[in-house]
């Protein structure tokens, strides 16, 4: 294989490769990905049967050793070649040999009958390097890991690379790959696959990616986890400018700022079908949210939409709102962990009215406080009938919400997953909610109510959702539980211990009610108290 380096008097020379030997970390890749194919299930091992994790190693172990030895004898007899020979002859034995295995050890007159039976078997559609431990390839790597892509009338529609740190020499292997395979390839999974290299070295590899995969027609693409930034985006530019079909895009943990938000504002110009964007753990901000509202704008089909942790205010959350009005046909909703304020929880609320078809919303940690969660909830009530996950963790929601929040909860039969923790409904606030889960709820899997200062009125929602049918688990970690109340839930939960979770976080001493001022208030309010909770028994007895 043959590469050109720039002297420094300008001129180029040729510069030869050598493919064989493969690397020690090479072999060992191989013999790991060997046992998997051996021992997880695969087309041929559907058919021959599969070995145990421990036979299976020791199996792929000596089919390396043989299949190198094989191809060492090769390339011992051109050693003026590259070695890319002697890299097919060795992919190509560890491929027999495997089937030989699983087939228990077939013997040289069956072998013929044995690859007339591979040839009509059904091909495998997913081709996967990732697993195992994270590792570099160069271009002797490369050359083996990718070899299967390379075999003709293979079948592969879907590759994933990720976790695979490719260098300047694996991509220029990879390329002319991926650029022969192209048209038949459906889902493409890049993501973590430059961690460690240098910035020069990342973008040329992205660069070349990106020309090799230029005018497939992918259904789902995964350029995740790789720092991007602008110079990144712009890098995966001929890619992305040359897809029209593209359903799923993920842009998490990119390093996606305001600059590089606007950069894939221009280079994703078809949005007609896309069903699913992620932008999780960015660094987006206001400015950058603007730029991502207007793609939702070009996105009537969008099912799945993630902008959460990506430093998005006031301003950004409003524009983002008030895009996804325009996108209908919303299933999955994750806005969490931004700075969204109140106005652009009113705002949300407003959208939300025109979608239906919600069945899942990640509310938590947007500042939204009581009047954008009880806007929220109003609306949720009367929209989103199979709602299943409501979170609205850490919003500073007090029990003043806590009505209409209870109201949208009671009338939420599909719901299998609730969370309020880390806000500050008190006792108040959670005898509301406790009166709002009822027999409708049977798919109610789990509620999280911690951290809202809760004493005595945690032991009624134990009560009232011990008996639910699905129900799995109650979170009332880190609040002012008395010991007396964690024996009665202990006891609540005797015959289902492992649906009430840990309360290593709960401070029996502290005090609901500091903010009073005497004892006789400080008396009269638990006196309050106690009589709503008897309220709330009476109730359920009837």
């Amino acid at each position: 294989m043959e590469n050109t380096a720039k002297l420094p008097n300008g001129e180029r020379r040729q510069i030869t490769i050598k493919l064989w030997p493969p690397s020690e970390n090479t072999r060992v890749m191989l013999v790991e990905r060997m046992t998997n194919n051996l021992s997880t299930p695969t087309i041929f091992t559907r058919k021959y049967g599969s070995l145990g994790q421990p036979e299976a190693a020791k199996y792929a172990k000596q089919i390396e050793e043989s299949a190198f030895s094989s191809a060492n004898q090769h390339y011992e007899q051109e050693p003026a070649g590259d070695g890319s020979a002697a890299v097919q002859l060795y992919a190509k034995e560890c491929s027999k040999l495997i089937l030989e295995v699983l087939k228990g050890g077939a013997k040289p007159e069956e072998k013929e009958a044995l690859n007339s039976e591979v040839e009509s078997a059904p091909r495998e559609t997913f081709f996967d390097i990732s697993k195992g431990q994270r590792a570099f390839i160069e271009a002797d790597e490369a050359q083996v890991l990718l070899n299967p892509l390379k075999e003709p009338g293979n079948h592969y529609t879907k590759i994933c690379f990720s976790n695979r740190s490719f260098g300047l020499g694996a991509a220029n292997v990879a390329g002319p790959i991926l650029a022969s395979i192209k048209n038949q390839l459906k889902e493409v999974d890049l993501s973590d696959f430059v961690a460690g290299r240098p910035e020069a070295e990342a973008l040329d590899v992205m660069n070349i990616f990106s020309e090799a995969l230029e005018g497939s027609l992918l259904k789902y693409l995964n350029i995740s986890d790789n720092a991007l930034g602008e110079k990144g985006v712009r890098a995966f530019g001929k890619l992305l400018r040359s897809q029209t079909s593209l359903e799923e895009l993920y842009l998490m943990n990119d390093g996606i700022s305001k600059e590089a938000a606007q950069a894939v504002c221009e280079l994703v110009p078809s949005t007609d079908v896309l069903k699913v964007l992620h932008f999780h753990n960015n660094m987006t901000g206001d400015e950058g949210a603007i730029s991502i509202s207007e793609i939702l704008k070009r996105c009537p089909l969008l099912e799945d939409f993630r902008c959460s942790s990506t430093r998005v205010g006031s301003e950004g959350g409003i524009a983002l709102t008030e895009a996804l009005a325009q996108c209908r046909n919303l299933k999955k909703l994750d806005l969490r962990d931004n700075m969204f304020s109140v106005e652009a929880g009113v705002k949300l609320s407003e959208a939300l009215k025109k979608h239906e078809n919600l069945t899942e919303i990640y509310l938590s940690y947007l500042n939204l406080e009581d009047d954008g969660a009880v806007a929220i909830a109003n609306t949720l009530k009367e929209s989103a009938p199979s709602l299943a996950v409501l979170e609205m963790a850490g919003n500073d929601i007090t029990a003043e919400a806590a009505p209409s929040l209870a109201a949208c909860i009671a009338s939420k039969k599909s719901l299998v997953k609730l969370n309020l923790s880390e806000n500050d409904l008190k006792d108040d606030g959670a005898i509301q909610i406790s009166k709002a889960f009822g027999e409708g709820h049977v798919q109610l899997k789990e509620v999280d109510m911690s951290q809202n200062s809760l004493t005595t009125t945690a032991r009624k929602l134990a009560q009232v959702l011990v008996h639910l049918p699905e129900f799995k688990l109650l979170n009332v970690n880190g609040n002012f539980i008395s010991e007396e109340d964690i024996n009665e839930l202990r006891s609540i939960f005797k015959e289902c211990q492992e649906k009430l979770g840990p309360l290593d976080e709960n401070d029996p001493e502290g005090n609901d009610y500091d903010d009073k001022e005497g004892d006789d208030e400080d008396e009269g309010s638990q006196d309050e108290l106690e009589e709503k909770l008897t309220r709330l028994d009476v109730n359920q007895e009837n």
